[in-house]
């Protein structure tokens, strides 16, 4: 038996596992022996089956069998150990013939990282605090969900809910037979209507209004009746309503505003901590200069792909085009491919970092409010898988990464405005560079 490396690059290997007859002869003789005490035929008694009518019927499958466990055992026994593969190997070739066995795998190997100087990186982190004016506006969007539609015989306004028949026009302005869609709901409040406010502000129930949408380089006319206007009619603010919408949680008016304000804050310290995790990725992935492994980065493309069988309830969606699908996330396959590498060098530059029990209930304690279940029944769910409860524990050692990164890198803070606009400019640049 030997086996041959030629390095296809600085990661990538292509591993040969090259035996012959004499190496593989004593499985061969262990696994004859063992179907031969399994096999009947007819004629011959159990286990009395001469050996050479065996190799003759048999002698084919039974010696591929043990040649696909006999590379599996070297692979496992001698080149995983030697070469630590990273990501999913590629078998390229598996042949015997003339008793010479020959199989050809693909594998990768982790790429040298050596980290850049941390207190060089930059970052932007989005701060902001919440304003008396956005808690008003939150407070009249949940008034407006909890209050009702009152039909009214006035003008249409830009809050105003239409009901219509459209017709469709065809190139002469003239109805197309058999299109026309009843009792359709517009609600001028809502983006994907916006076309259609010009046209209808002002009108009343009654009225008929030929619109014109334009989509691309074409465009559709419709000709609307008007059949019913409706306008929002609010829930009124009452220490009442405030308990209801709070369970409880708030007594009054006063309470229920903080309360409003307590949760906006919430989600914009949560959205600022997963920005800055993703904008430190960013940072670092673009400041280190380094080869990934093909195979490990097929995984990671894979990990996509099984994401969206996950969304469609188990099964690939009928047109989706896979090999498109992987080209147009080879980009962020690639990032997420090197953060893993970075990762992993990070955590042993920080090699202090311990997961406590405590860390484990707090995230444990999270999700079974989450879901509705007691922390011991979220807790029992992860002890029996697990690849689940190990997955847990790098999600939390990832985070006190970034918890120590929040001290080595340069952070700026800015405003939710100039974020945005920053924000803006990388995608404009992003949607630039992938025209050219």
């Amino acid at each position: 038996m030997d086996i041959s490396v030629q390095d296809i690059t600085s990661v990538d290997k292509e591993i040969i596992i090259s035996a012959n007859r004499e190496d593989l002869e004593p499985k061969f003789d262990e696994a004859y022996k063992k179907y031969k005490s399994q096999i009947q035929m007819p004629g011959f008694r159990p286990g009395k089956v001469p050996l050479n009518i065996i190799k003759k019927r048999f002698g084919d499958e039974i010696e591929q069998e043990e040649i696909n466990k006999y590379v599996q055992e070297v692979f496992e026994n001698e080149v995983i150990p030697e070469y630590e593969p990273v990501g999913e190997t590629q078998m390229l070739d598996l042949s015997w013939e003339n008793d010479e066995l020959e199989a050809k795998f693909k594998i990768g190997s982790a790429p040298e990282v050596e980290l850049a100087d941390l207190s060089e990186i930059e970052v932007d982190r989005l701060v902001h605090d919440v304003t008396d004016e956005e808690v008003d506006e939150e407070l009249n969007r949940i008034l407006e969900n909890q209050g009702n539609w009152e039909t009214v015989d006035e003008e249409i306004t830009e809050d105003c809910k239409v009901t219509v028949d459209v017709i469709h026009l065809d190139d002469d302005g003239e109805p197309v037979e058999g299109e026309k869609d009843e009792d359709q709901e517009i609600d001028l409040r809502k983006d994907e209507f916006k076309e259609f406010k010009d046209d209808l502000v002002g009108n009343k129930a009654g009225d008929e209004v030929d619109v014109e949408i334009g989509h691309d380089d074409h465009s559709h006319n419709f000709h609307l009746v008007i059949k019913k206007v409706q306008k929002p009619h609010k829930a009124k603010l009452t220490d009442e309503f405030a308990k209801q919408q709070t369970d409880g949680e708030a007594k009054n008016v006063d309470e229920f505003k903080s309360l409003i304000k307590s949760r906006i804050q919430n989600y914009y310290d949560q959205s600022a901590d997963d920005l800055f995790k993703n904008d430190v990725i960013d940072s670092l992935v673009e400041a280190h200069d380094f080869e990934v492994p093909e195979v490990f980065l097929e995984q990671v493309k894979n990990r996509y792909v099984q994401r969206v069988a996950q969304q469609s309830g188990g099964e690939l969606p009928a047109d989706f085009d896979e090999e498109e699908y992987k080209e147009n996330i080879k980009d962020r396959a690639l990032r997420d491919a090197k953060w893993t590498f970075i990762n992993n060098e990070l955590q042993e530059k920080f090699d202090d970092i311990e997961i406590k029990p405590e860390d484990v209930d707090e995230y444990l304690q999270a999700e079974a409010a989450r879901y509705g279940v007691t922390i011991d029944q979220m807790r029992n769910m992860f002890a029996q898988n697990p690849q689940q409860l190990e997955s847990l524990r790098n999600s939390i050692r990832e985070d006190k990464v970034f918890d120590k990164l929040k001290d080595e890198v340069k952070i700026s803070e800015i405003d939710k405005d100039e974020y945005q606009e920053k924000y803006d400019e990388k995608v404009k640049a992003k949607e630039k560079a992938a025209a050219k």
